[in-house]
This record gives C-alpha cells, sequence and structure tokens, in this order.
C-alpha cells in the first residue's frame, strides 16, 4: 500500500483492506444476484418481489462504490474484475432461474453472508480506531440484517 499517514499502522490497513475487499466482493455478488433475480421472477408475487429486488439492488449498487472508495482511501486499489470477486466472495452464484420462492431464500442467505464478512472484520477495525471504516460497517450490517429479515418474511407459512 501506498505511503500515507492516516493514524492507522499500515499492518493494520493492509487487514482492514483485505477484510473490506472481501465485504465488496461479497455485496457486488450479492447485487448480481439480486438484479438477475429481478429480471427473471415469476409467479404470484411477481410484482412485490421485482420491486423489492429493485430496491435492494440500487441500494447495493450505491454500497459497493463507498466500500471500493473506502479500500482506496486506506491507499490499496479496490478490486474491480469479475475473476477478482469470484475469488473473494462467499456468495454462490446462479446460472439457472429458481422458483420465487427459492430466489427469496438465497437473498435472505445472501444478506446474511454480507452481515457475516462485516462483522468479522469489526475487531481490526475497533483495534486500529478507524471509526470510519467502523461507522461503513455499522451501516452495512444494517441494512442487510433489515433486507434478510423482511425476506424471511416472505417465506412464513
Amino acid at each position: 500500500m501506498s505511503s500515507i499517514n492516516i493514524g492507522i499502522d499500515p499492518d493494520q490497513r493492509a487487514r482492514i483492506v483485505q477484510g473490506l475487499a472481501r465485504l465488496l466482493a461479497d455485496s457486488y455478488t450479492l447485487y448480481l444476484k439480486t438484479h438477475n433475480f429481478h429480471w427473471n421472477v415469476t409467479g404470484p408475487m411477481f410484482r412485490t418481489l421485482h420491486l423489492m429486488f429493485e430496491e435492494q439492488y440500487t441500494e447495493l449498487w450505491q454500497a459497493v462504490d463507498l466500500v471500493a472508495e473506502r479500500i482506496r482511501a486506506l491507499g490499496a486499489p479496490a478490486p474491480g474484475s469479475y475473476a477478482a470477486f469470484a475469488r473473494l466472495t462467499s456468495i454462490s452464484e446462479r446460472d439457472d432461474v429458481p422458483s420465487a420462492r427459492e430466489m427469496i431464500r438465497e437473498l435472505v442467505e445472501g444478506n446474511e453472508i454480507v452481515v457475516r464478512t462485516a462483522r468479522s472484520i469489526t475487531e481490526i477495525v475497533a483495534e486500529a480506531r478507524d471509526e470510519v471504516s467502523a461507522d461503513l460497517l455499522t451501516q452495512r450490517m444494517q441494512v442487510h440484517e433489515k433486507n434478510a429479515w423482511m425476506l424471511r418474511t416472505l417465506l412464513e407459512e
């Protein structure tokens, strides 16, 4: 990483960047999956899901920029290729078109994965006293916990 002096130890910055790169990859992969499901959802809940998925992918699109810019502010290049995201993400992709119910289930799982990824780097962020990254992580966890909850309610019988 380039020589910057923002009060965070270079080794800690590197560890934070590694975590944020995973968060970026998970967020981008979830964005892509949500957008795909928005395009391809069918069934009696079409309109509800089509609109909900659009809200969620639109928010994710803005979020990936925030995460990438935080990585840059910490002095590292942000990953930005499908190959890099595939190496870094914990979210699986789909080549087929699942049922609407399966789409919901997968998006619950994807949002929970993003929360776990964000939570996994909160300790190093706290140790480094990196309040900016801590704030970003808190915001991301809040959004994805709420998305998972809202999607989960649609699976209740």
